[in-house]
């Protein structure tokens, strides 16, 4: 009796250890399958065909505005001043009396000039008596070539104190010579002249755009061509503007080279000194254009990559970016025309990898 149920024991504990393995082999099935079955499938993406299309190449450069011309207004010598008739902002014209000094000097240069005309008469007349007298025998040649460097030295006295009474003058009252705005003004009246200029006179009409070009464009930028300018102040509207200058040279630093548009300004809207940007058009060229979506930045550098797709897998193609056109970006290359490109699902993929296609 005892053995039969010994054994009896024994057939209960094996059927349950049996039971317990049928359950955890059926657990673990039950959480392996669907996990296998999620690391096999191939990420889902979707994708564009693109095409080429003519490009209008832009070319966009900082700038900066200076005068067309500047001069200084100063009095070429030292001396007081009795007025100032402009201040800065004004602006002037040409042939406007800017500012009058002091005359007084004006007196001893006309002094100056009377006594270097007494004396070059007084020489003249010397010279006149010894060559008469060196011709009738009464004189020597020795005498007669003395005298004549006297008179060309009292000539010469005279032309100098005459340029120097003229020059008086004209310091006197000084007139703008170009028409413009006054810029900067040194000095108020009762002042003496120094080594600034009294005032500044810019020529802001038309004003001068400067900026520096890629030695790749040198030569598709030419004298006369047509350019837009905008500037900070003044948001998206364009100002249009000429080429007339172009280095000759180019800069071994930068490898840049500088230009200068001339700008019409006739309501001086454009100061010199505003910050502003010049976009030159060098006609059209034909490439491919993808949707911004496409392009993807690789962390930690200035690289752009595309995944193209193709036969069933991905390839990770580096592209050389143009210019962002709305929602898209001209393609310079790393993708061809006709290409199917990744435009979603990029976080999950690797090159070569085999994808499934968002139908």
């Amino acid at each position: 009796m005892i053995k039969k149920m010994k054994f009896a024991g024994s057939l209960f504990a094996v059927a349950a250890m049996a039971g317990v393995l049928m359950v955890s082999c059926s657990k673990g099935d039950k959480a392996q399958g669907p996990q296998t079955e999620k690391e096999d499938e191939a990420p889902l993406v979707k994708i564009e065909k693109v095409y080429e299309s003519d490009v209008m190449q832009k070319g966009v450069y900082t700038s900066s505005v200076d005068a067309d011309l500047i001069n200084n207004i100063s009095s070429s010598m030292p001396n007081r001043i009795k007025e100032i008739y402009v201040d800065e902002g004004m602006n002037v014209a040409a042939g406007q009396k800017l500012v009058v000094l002091d005359d007084v000097n004006i007196v001893t240069y006309e002094t100056q000039v009377a006594n270097a005309r007494a004396n070059l008469d007084n020489v003249q007349t010397n010279y006149d008596r010894a060559l008469q007298l060196y011709k009738i025998g009464g004189g020597t040649k020795q005498n007669v070539d003395a005298m004549e460097t006297q008179l060309i030295t009292a000539k010469n006295s005279l032309a100098s104190a005459e340029r120097t009474l003229k020059n008086a003058r004209e310091n006197t009252v000084l007139t703008a010579p170009i028409s413009g705005v006054v810029t900067a003004r040194n000095y108020d009246p009762g002042d003496m002249t120094g080594a600034l200029p009294i005032l500044t006179i810019a020529k802001v009409n038309p004003v001068k755009v400067v900026c520096n070009i890629s030695e790749s464009e040198y030569s598709k930028v030419k004298k006369g061509m047509k350019v837009a300018c905008t500037f900070d102040t003044y948001g998206d509207e364009e100002f249009e503007g000429t080429v007339t200058m172009i280095s000759p040279t180019i800069d071994t630093n930068s490898r840049t080279f500088g230009i200068e548009i001339t700008l019409p300004n006739a309501n001086s809207r454009v100061l010199p000194g505003m910050f502003g940007r010049v976009t030159f058009n060098f006609g059209e060229e034909r490439h491919v254009v993808v949707p911004d979506k496409a392009v993807v930045k690789q962390p930690g550098s200035g690289n752009q990559y595309v995944y193209v797709y193709k036969d069933g897998k991905v390839s990770y193609n580096k592209v050389e970016l143009g210019q962002r056109i709305g929602t898209t970006y001209e393609i310079i290359s790393g993708v061809q025309d006709g290409d199917e490109v990744v435009v979603s699902g990029q976080a999950k993929l690797a090159n070569g990898m085999e994808v499934r296609v968002m139908q």
